[in-house]
């Protein structure tokens, strides 16, 4: 008996000593198998409180420094969007407030790179831009049409919005002028290609003594700004003019400049401007309150060849490209985008190529000339109550850099 009792109180000791090293052995092993190791993909998800688990035990691990090296420091107030894993870890790529990749390059993916490796240089790449474009903004959505047709009013987006983001109170006029105009496309030939290239044609001084018409002319699509003109300029802008978008206050006022075979583009900014063409389709006599400088009296075209710009356009650069103010989608201050922004927005969605020529101001040349077709210098640039130009030029810059268009003038 005597002997008994000291191995019976050996056995009382190890026993408790035994439990705790089991408990301790099995948690680093949960622990490693936790962070040390890629979960099996053939084991089930691990839940929301596992994942809090790991969290806090990430948490906490963190805060052991002489286990663990501290993690490198992040840069300050960079705008990411961070996805978690489902054992704590950020993955996955980075994007700006807009929704734009931070990090953009032109580097084609290996899907695009099998796509359009084997075609010929040259020839058109279908659904090119599109694919760029969802690449750095996965936001994108290319159907979106150019021009309002007759089933506008299920065009969501803008029917509750007024002018200049839809078309909200203008809804009777633009059922009577599209009675008129009855074509809603770029005309048989063009909208039969099953690719297009399209450029936008700016109307900046950069454009002078580059020699870039013929180059321009090779494009399916043409598109020109306000009354940007052609006659005496041919050498560096082209001759050919497939559409020319503009609104009242920036449309040709002279009859005889305007091209035969384009496109009369009209993009409204205020309900007014619907009232102006409809006056211009049916002739009838101008009136010409509300305006803030003089407008076209008379355009010349038949009301065949007459469109009206998709005024999403003008909302998703404002909104969701630049990221100007909503302002409860009232046009005010800094919160429009230029016309040439809006031509870019509405190649995004309707060409398979887009390149822009005559696009970008440079304030560090101020005696260079501001457009191609007069002697006004760069100097002459006002702060603009309406545009935000250097949130728009980030915009464009993103597109550049990008390679989802092409910018032949090197200004953006």
């Amino acid at each position: 008996m005597s002997i008994m009792k000291p191995t019976r109180k050996l056995l009382f000791l190890l026993c408790p000593m035994l439990v705790l090293g089991f408990i301790y052995y099995s948690s680093g092993k949960l622990h490693l198998h936790v962070w040390g190791q890629k979960p099996d993909k053939s084991s089930p998800q691990i839940n929301d409180s596992a994942v809090a688990m790991t969290v806090r035990t990430a948490q906490a691990r963190g805060r052991d420094k002489a286990k663990e090296p501290a993690a490198p420091p992040k840069k300050a107030k960079e705008p990411v969007v961070e996805t978690l894993n489902t054992v704590g870890q950020v993955v996955g790529p980075a994007y700006d407030k807009q929704g734009f990749l931070l990090t953009l390059d032109g580097k084609l993916s290996q899907e695009l790179i099998y796509k359009y490796g084997n075609l010929s240089e040259g020839a058109c790449k279908p659904g090119y831009v599109a694919a760029k474009m969802t690449a750095i903004y996965p936001k994108f959505t290319k159907p979106a049409p150019m021009f309002l047709d007759k089933n506008f009013k299920r065009l969501g987006k803008v029917s509750v919005y007024s002018p200049p983001f839809g078309f909200k109170t203008q809804e009777r006029v633009i059922d009577i002028i599209l009675t008129a105009t009855k074509n809603y496309g770029l005309g048989t030939e063009l909208d039969s290609l099953s690719c297009k290239r399209c450029i936008i044609v700016g109307n900046g001084g950069i454009l002078a003594n580059k020699s870039l018409g013929s180059q321009i002319d090779e494009y399916d699509v043409v598109v020109r700004l306000n009354e940007a003109p052609v006659n005496g300029f041919q050498k560096d802008v082209g001759s050919k003019t497939t559409i020319r978008i503009t609104y009242p206050e920036g449309a040709i006022q002279k009859p005889e400049r305007y091209e035969k075979d384009s496109l009369f583009v009209f993009s409204a900014f205020k309900p007014q401007d619907f009232r102006w063409l409809r006056q211009m389709v049916f002739k009838e006599k101008l009136r010409t309150e509300g305006f803030w400088k003089s407008v076209a009296h008379h355009v010349p075209k038949d009301p065949s060849d007459m469109r009206i710009l998709n005024p999403y356009f003008i909302q998703e650069a404002a909104f969701q490209f630049i990221g100007l103010p909503l302002n409860n989608g009232i046009m005010g201050r800094g919160n429009i985008p230029t016309l040439g922004t809006v031509a870019i927005t509405m190649a995004l969605h309707n060409c398979d190529e887009v390149a822009v020529a005559g696009f970008g101001y440079d304030m560090n040349t101020p005696h260079a000339p501001l457009h191609y077709y007069e002697t006004v210098k760069m100097s002459a640039i006002k702060e603009s109550w309406t545009h935000n130009i250097s949130k728009e030029k980030e915009f464009l810059r993103k597109l550049v850099k990008a390679k989802v268009i092409t910018d032949m003038t090197n200004g953006i």
